[in-house]
């Protein structure tokens, strides 16, 4: 039987700060700017393509925006959800890679090979190049198209640039973490590189710019030097917030009086990318590309507790397939759309984007087989219901099995010890090892580290395989109905069986030495010929220098920092 236990809070402390029973419609922290009541209304419907920009913020919790009920302040956010859809049954993968390859190929992760993790900086893998991407589409309807952030796709082949991927312009990082101003990053102790680029070559030049600022001008600098005559597709891919916590002193100044220090620089950094979005929102007025465009914004996963992210009340975190892994924060902001201002329950997924743009920019679809996502604008402009009935959050062989699952818990059919799940109208199944399981609130009553420690807890037993909700009743996953119905788990594992039998092999390659950044001028790039397959082998350990001074890994310390206290807390589970 299932026992909880609330470690520093009461439930009845949670509800007297607000955290169980936020406002969904809360208002914007800032004023609304008045408008001119002689200004003539926007037209519902558009004659042209409309402009598409595209944001994906890094590892910001569910809870981490201002119309959540978050003590973060993001008015430039709140004021363009309230303005257009707020999307409130929206889904996103548990990690980078798997989110940004959805996003950009509008198919599962089994149906692209990346199934498992993400693509590290020295593995030779990438997007696979017979897929046809997201800004190829829209090249062909007419689009000029840039991207301006984190790729994290793969880079180990020049045929694997965002530049070779469908985009005319590139500026931004191609692994999955950067410092903000120095941009190194460091995949182990000794293996570090730059990691900023201007299309295919390294921007030195850019060195010490903070990157959430850096973007924000890019994009204006793109919009001022592009007609808004011709359609125009933009992908902003904010570094903000993952780590390292770093953030210029004025935004962490707004919240001295937050006592955690984790929390208090990541609510900078969260404001920050707000006033970033609202210059982006400006530039789109100034050079009068505002009236025929549609902002799309999207987080890439779930927020990481350990690092100031917050997804409470939902459960779980990053890299969890529990619904604060999985539930983004997600709107469109439109004045093309027909019903504004409201909230929608319509389900969408990231796959989704896909066919929803290209059908928005009038591109073919026609060619364009095997599609594991929906055109949804309907049930976003309009109101209608939603195509979409079911998701495949994931299948992923690879994942350690969990220690009592089996094909007899799986009545047979499934393997319950494989990490795998999947929601089928109101229903969510897992199985195998979902991933760290507690509820956190936000981290703000007390310092770091020992706030960690204000959590609930559920223990499920020893010997747990598979889980059943109602989510839809259930949406913080506190009632597992598993053994209340085995006839619902049947017929959801059924349908992981049919995913299964569509899943390409798992790409996830052994490291290479040849791609140490000292082969490569001191940077990540691109480091294997047209020749070389994923598979090869070639290349040396990089030579050191005698008077080259080692770099020190803070990324990595903090890693093993977190690994240490996660082993912590799961051996004192209650």
């Amino acid at each position: 039987m299932a026992v909880y236990a609330l470690t520093g809070f009461s439930l009845v402390s949670l509800l007297s700060f607000g955290y169980l029973s936020w406002d969904w419609m809360k208002p914007s922290l800032v004023a609304d700017v008045a408008t001119d009541p002689m200004e003539k209304p926007l037209p519902p419907t558009f004659t042209r393509p409309p402009h598409i920009i595209f944001i994906l913020t890094d590892d910001q919790g569910y809870h981490d925006v201002g119309y959540h009920g978050s003590d973060i302040q993001t008015p430039t956010l709140d004021r363009l959800a309230a303005e257009g859809v707020k999307l409130e049954n929206y889904y996103i993968q548990p990690i980078c890679t798997p989110s940004r390859s959805q996003l950009i190929t509008g198919r599962y992760q089994i149906h692209t090979g990346l199934q498992h993790s993400i693509i590290r900086p020295r593995q030779p893998n990438c997007l696979p190049l017979d897929q046809v991407t997201l800004p190829q589409k829209l090249q062909e309807a007419g689009y000029s198209t840039h991207m301006v952030g984190k790729w994290h796709l793969g880079f180990y082949k020049k045929e694997c640039l965002p530049t070779r991927r469908g985009f005319d312009t590139f500026l931004g990082s191609l692994t999955g973490n950067v410092d903000y101003y120095t941009y190194d990053n460091c995949d182990g102790p000794g293996v570090c590189g730059y990691d900023l680029h201007e299309g295919e070559d390294v921007a030195w030049d850019q060195s010490g710019k903070y990157s959430t600022f850096l973007y924000a001008q890019r994009v204006s600098k793109i919009l001022a030097s592009h007609s808004p005559k011709e359609p125009i597709f933009i992908y902003v891919a904010f570094q903000a917030v993952h780590t390292p916590l770093q953030s210029p002193k004025e935004y962490i100044y707004r919240y001295r009086s937050m006592g955690n220090v984790a929390r208090r620089k990541y609510a900078a950094m969260v404001t920050c990318m707000d006033e970033a979005v609202k210059n982006i929102t400006w530039a789109l007025k100034k050079y009068g590309y505002y009236d025929n465009s549609v902002i799309v914004f999207s987080t890439d996963n779930g927020g990481q507790t350990f690092s100031g992210g917050s997804n409470w009340p939902l459960r779980g975190r990053k890299g969890t397939y529990w619904e604060g892994g999985v539930r983004g924060i997600g709107f469109v902001h439109s004045p093309l759309i027909k019903r504004k201002r409201r909230t929608s329950w319509a389900l969408v997924h990231i796959t989704d984007w896909y066919p929803t743009l290209v059908s928005l920019a009038r591109g073919n679809l026609s060619n364009v087989q095997g599609l594991d996502g929906y055109d949804v604008w309907p049930a976003i402009s309009e109101g209608k219901e939603s195509p979409r009935t079911e998701i495949l959050h994931n299948i992923d062989p690879l994942y350690n099995h969990a220690k009592y699952g089996s094909l007899e818990d799986g009545f047979g059919i499934w393997n319950t010890a494989v990490q795998a799940s999947i929601r089928v109208g109101e229903w969510k199944l897992l199985t195998g090892d979902p991933g760290y399981s507690d509820w956190i609130p936000p981290q703000t009553l007390t310092n770091f580290p020992g706030s960690w420690w204000n959590l609930e807890r559920l223990t499920d037993g020893p010997k747990k395989s598979v889980w059943l909700f109602n989510i839809t009743a259930d949406p913080y996953e506190r009632y597992d109905l598993s053994e209340q119905r085995p006839d619902v788990v049947r017929t959801l594992l059924m349908r992981l069986v049919h995913y299964n039998r569509t899943a390409i092999p798992v790409r996830y390659p052994a490291e290479n030495p040849r791609a140490h950044p000292d082969f490569n001028g001191g940077a990540w790039g691109p480091w294997a010929s047209e020749e070389d397959g994923e598979d090869w082998e070639g290349g040396r350990e990089p030579l050191k220098s005698r008077n080259k001074k080692k770099k020190k890994c803070k990324i990595c310390k903090l890693r093993s920092f977190f690994r240490k206290l996660n082993t912590r807390l799961m051996s004192n589970r209650i």
